[in-house]
Protein backbone atom coordinates (compact mmCIF):
# COMPACT_ATOMS: atom_id res chain seq x y z
CA UNK A 1 0.00 0.00 0.00
CA UNK A 2 2.80 2.54 1.16
CA UNK A 3 4.81 1.55 -2.87
CA UNK A 4 1.05 2.90 -4.46
CA UNK A 5 1.08 5.80 -2.57
CA UNK A 6 4.72 6.66 -3.31
CA UNK A 7 3.83 6.09 -6.95
CA UNK A 8 0.71 8.63 -6.75
CA UNK A 9 2.68 11.07 -5.33
CA UNK A 10 5.28 11.03 -7.54
CA UNK A 11 2.84 10.80 -10.99
CA UNK A 12 0.97 13.54 -9.07
CA UNK A 13 4.11 15.41 -9.22
CA UNK A 14 5.33 14.93 -12.19
CA UNK A 15 2.14 15.78 -13.81
CA UNK A 16 2.08 19.24 -12.34
CA UNK A 17 5.36 19.19 -13.79
CA UNK A 18 4.46 18.63 -17.04
CA UNK A 19 0.73 20.51 -16.77
CA UNK A 20 3.19 23.99 -16.02
CA UNK A 21 5.65 23.19 -18.74
CA UNK A 22 2.79 22.97 -21.33
CA UNK A 23 0.98 26.34 -19.64
CA UNK A 24 4.33 27.90 -20.04
CA UNK A 25 4.80 26.62 -23.70
CA UNK A 26 0.69 27.76 -24.16
CA UNK A 27 1.62 31.07 -23.15
CA UNK A 28 4.95 31.28 -24.64
CA UNK A 29 3.13 30.42 -28.46
CA UNK A 30 -0.07 32.98 -27.18
CA UNK A 31 2.25 36.01 -27.06
CA UNK A 32 4.43 35.18 -30.24
CA UNK A 33 0.72 34.88 -31.67
CA UNK A 34 -0.22 38.37 -30.51
CA UNK A 35 3.32 39.87 -31.80
CA UNK A 36 2.61 38.47 -35.48
CA UNK A 37 -0.90 39.63 -35.41
CA UNK A 38 0.34 43.38 -34.32
CA UNK A 39 2.73 42.66 -36.78
CA UNK A 40 0.41 42.02 -39.51
CA UNK A 41 -2.02 44.56 -38.67
CA UNK A 42 1.18 47.18 -38.96
CA UNK A 43 1.72 45.51 -42.58
CA UNK A 44 -1.98 46.02 -43.55
CA UNK A 45 -1.79 49.75 -42.54
CA UNK A 46 1.32 50.44 -44.35
CA UNK A 47 -0.26 48.58 -47.26
CA UNK A 48 -2.90 51.19 -47.07
CA UNK A 49 -0.92 54.22 -46.80
CA UNK A 50 1.30 53.11 -49.89
CA UNK A 51 -1.84 52.48 -51.75
CA UNK A 52 -3.00 55.86 -51.30
CA UNK A 53 0.43 57.35 -52.33
CA UNK A 54 0.36 55.64 -54.91
CA UNK A 55 -3.03 56.39 -56.17
CA UNK A 56 -1.68 60.33 -55.76
CA UNK A 57 1.48 59.94 -57.57
CA UNK A 58 -0.43 58.50 -60.42
CA UNK A 59 -3.02 61.00 -60.85
CA UNK A 60 -3.32 61.77 -64.44
CA UNK A 61 -3.52 65.56 -63.76
CA UNK A 62 0.03 65.75 -61.54
CA UNK A 63 1.73 62.98 -64.09
CA UNK A 64 0.94 65.89 -66.72
CA UNK A 65 1.90 68.89 -65.34
CA UNK A 66 5.24 66.67 -64.14
CA UNK A 67 5.85 65.82 -68.24
CA UNK A 68 5.45 69.20 -69.64
CA UNK A 69 7.42 70.38 -67.26
CA UNK A 70 9.92 67.75 -68.69
CA UNK A 71 9.44 69.26 -72.28
CA UNK A 72 6.99 66.38 -73.30
CA UNK A 73 3.53 66.11 -75.17
CA UNK A 74 1.71 63.67 -76.64
CA UNK A 75 2.67 60.77 -78.58
CA UNK A 76 2.79 61.79 -82.36
CA UNK A 77 1.41 59.12 -85.24
CA UNK A 78 5.14 58.83 -86.81
CA UNK A 79 6.43 57.46 -83.35
CA UNK A 80 4.05 54.30 -83.59
CA UNK A 81 4.89 51.39 -86.26
CA UNK A 82 1.61 49.71 -87.32
CA UNK A 83 -1.38 51.15 -88.96
CA UNK A 84 -3.98 50.24 -86.48
CA UNK A 85 -2.26 52.48 -83.95
CA UNK A 86 -1.93 55.30 -85.88
CA UNK A 87 -5.37 55.42 -87.35
CA UNK A 88 -6.46 55.06 -83.64
CA UNK A 89 -3.92 58.16 -82.29
CA UNK A 90 -5.12 59.68 -85.16
CA UNK A 91 -8.69 59.60 -84.09
CA UNK A 92 -8.32 60.21 -80.39
CA UNK A 93 -6.19 63.65 -81.95
CA UNK A 94 -8.84 64.38 -83.99
CA UNK A 95 -11.70 64.12 -81.16
CA UNK A 96 -9.53 66.04 -78.71
CA UNK A 97 -9.16 68.50 -81.65
CA UNK A 98 -12.36 69.32 -81.85
CA UNK A 99 -12.70 67.54 -85.45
Amino acid sequence: MRLLNVAAFFFAVASALLLYALNYDTRRLEAELQAKERQADRARSDIAVLKAERSTLARPDRIDELARRLGLGPPRAEQFERGREVSELSERQGSANGR
